[in-house]
């Protein structure tokens, strides 16, 4: 059942993978603002290109900084987990 699973996974992201489309993510209003800005031989889209690439790269620093101090943490060697021996509840 794993197996089945793990393929049915591989299945979707190759589909998903294999056939792009093209997608417009812009907003009307944003997308007109841009084309007549380069029609008119403008930089607004590349400004606006930065932007998107930086609010995007924002949160995978933010990931990449948690899991390496986490990483930091945990590597050390003298680190004692203390587990409780008691029975979980979950009600």
């Amino acid at each position: 059942m794993r197996y089945l699973k793990l393929l049915l996974v591989f299945a979707l992201f190759a589909i998903a993978v294999s056939a792009p489309r093209p997608v417009k993510a812009q907003c009307a209003v944003c997308t007109v603002n841009v084309e007549t800005n380069a029609k008119n031989g403008g930089t607004q889209a590349n400004g606006l290109n930065k932007g998107i690439m930086y609010l995007l790269a924002a949160p995978y620093l933010a990931v990449a900084a948690i899991g390496f101090l986490w990483y930091k943490k945990y590597k050390r060697k003298d680190v004692k987990l203390k587990i409780h021996s008691e029975k979980l509840n979950l009600n």
